[in-house]
């Protein structure tokens, strides 16, 4: 008889995604208001503000849908089957102690 372990691989894949998306999210949130702060700061520069906050958060979308890709990748991979005893081994006794 053998056994897929796949239970496993479905729930890494969903952690892993959570934590991917999740750690996108903070990142595209602290530069997105490090742009406002410094667009309130000196409103002359948002046009540059603005090209640099739109580019960094083009790199960190790009960086996690790579993650997500690997991550989707691990957890459809093949499974590995491993032989399952028929029969658990007898239960070893324990020695008496007075």
């Amino acid at each position: 008889m053998d056994t897929y372990y796949l239970g496993l691989s479905y729930l890494g894949a969903g952690f892993g995604a959570g934590l991917i998306v999740f750690g996108a999210a903070l990142g595209i949130g602290k530069l997105a208001s490090g742009a406002i702060e410094g667009m309130a700061r000196q409103p002359e520069l948002s046009g540059d503000l603005r090209t640099s906050m739109i580019i960094a958060a083009a790199l960190i979308e790009g960086f996690t849908f790579f993650a997500l890709v690997i991550t989707f990748m691990l957890a459809t991979k093949n499974p590995i089957i491993m032989p399952v005893a028929e029969k658990a081994p007898a239960a070893v006794e324990q020695p008496k102690t007075k």
